[in-house]
């Protein structure tokens, strides 16, 4: 079986979704199995070769000259049924036909349900949440709408189109103001890693906010920030029985938990390498952490996420109250630091993923996909009777 990483992207999350890919990318290649680097450039071109697979590759600062030189694929779509065919044009053509795919990607273009969608159109097994999970988990605000729905505690919040903003301004800010308090966070609903949030003390910093998140995307979500905060995450895995990782506690000194702070300063605490900026366990009682852990397992099964997906809390170290706070359907190296730390090591956790791709993907299979109609008969009728 050859499997496709897919890694890249056209998102401000790119080069985050690099260092994912070759990271498992890295790890299957050690256990022996066969793997085609895929990857999808910053203007949507596709590169499949052999030196994509190496982090050294993209840590030349002239490797998008390189990729000029590289030859192109297209995806074969008339060939690619229940697998994904990509074929090389030219004189001497070549076809690379992948059996199962591995998103990698973060952020718009890939971890938001569209790559998902091409994947069930041709019917490929993928690792990873399908469409409809990914599409609301990556949307901010359909997360918190969804926390509504299910009663379960989150921050108060806001959220408006760029079109509001544009014919009222004095109007969005007094809402805001008149039904939540300071400090607010500001953020494009659909962006990850912590790109585009700002955090707002009065109403200059509020605007400015606003049209930071503007930049990103045609939605503002406004949230009310949590006092005495500690950032804690829990990983699930799973299909239809999910399963819990330990929690994390993420400790982080500026006044949000930033892009700096997650994947820069001191090596990152996101990517598991700043580990004097991570707590495993974190610092909960045990009632709070098995809340935390049934309240993360609640949100990935009635959000229909399946493999593997992040749930992010805010908990206020003062009241020991826990709000849910975002979903990432595809966590940044998978998270592995945490999942080793809860007795399961990165081989093991990407086998245990194609294990539920492949489950997954036979169930849905097994689905009937035709419903026999004399519609068609009908139509025609009708047709003949508005042609005279």
């Amino acid at each position: 079986m050859n499997i496709g990483i897919f890694f890249g992207g056209k998102s401000p999350e790119h080069d985050v979704s690099i260092i994912t890919g070759e990271l498992v990318i890295s790890e299957m290649k050690k256990m022996g199995l066969q793997v085609t680097s895929v990857y999808l450039g910053k203007g949507g071109e596709w590169y499949i070769d052999e030196r994509l697979g190496k982090l050294k590759f993209f840590q030349d600062k002239n490797y998008s000259e390189k990729l000029k030189d590289f030859e192109n694929y297209s995806l074969d779509l008339k060939n690619s049924r229940g697998k994904l065919v990509f074929e090389k044009a030219g004189f001497m053509s070549k076809k690379i036909t992948i059996d199962l795919a591995f998103p990698c990607f973060h952020g718009s273009n890939g971890e938001d349900g569209t790559i998902q969608g091409l994947f069930e159109i041709i019917n490929v097994p993928y690792i990873g949440c399908d469409v409809a999970s990914s599409a609301i988990s990556f949307d901010k605000i359909l997360t918190k709408l969804l926390y509504q729905s299910l009663n379960i505690p989150a921050t108060k919040f806001i959220h408006f189109s760029g079109r509001d903003w544009d014919n009222n301004k004095n109007g969005v800010i007094e809402n805001i103001k008149a039904n939540l308090r300071f400090p607010l966070f500001v953020k494009p609903p659909r962006l990850g890693s912590s790109i585009g949030i700002t955090r707002a003390k009065d109403d200059k910093e509020l605007e400015f906010g606003i049209e930071v998140a503007l930049h990103y995307g045609e939605k503002v979500l406004v949230e009310e920030g949590v006092d005495n905060l500690a950032d804690i995450t829990c990983c699930i895995i799973g299909n239809g029985e999910p399963i819990a990782s330990l929690v994390q506690e993420s400790v982080f000194e500026s006044d949000m938990f930033d892009f700096n702070e997650k994947y820069l300063k001191d090596g990152g605490a996101q990517t598991g390498n700043a580990q004097n900026r991570l707590v495993i366990p974190a610092r909960l009682d045990e009632k709070t952490t098995v809340e935390v852990q049934e309240m993360a397992k609640k949100i990935y099964v009635n959000i229909g996420a399946s493999g593997i997906a992040r749930v992010d809390f805010l908990f206020d170290k003062k009241t020991s109250k826990v709000y849910a706070n975002e979903i990432n359907p595809l966590p940044g190296t998978l998270y592995h630091h945490l999942w080793k730390a809860s007795g399961l090591e990165l081989a093991d956790l990407i086998k245990k993923l194609l294990e539920y791709a492949t489950e997954r993907h036979a169930a849905k299979n097994k689905l009937t996909y035709t419903f026999k109609t004399d519609l068609m008969a009908f139509a025609g009728s009708v047709k003949l009777k508005m042609e005279k």
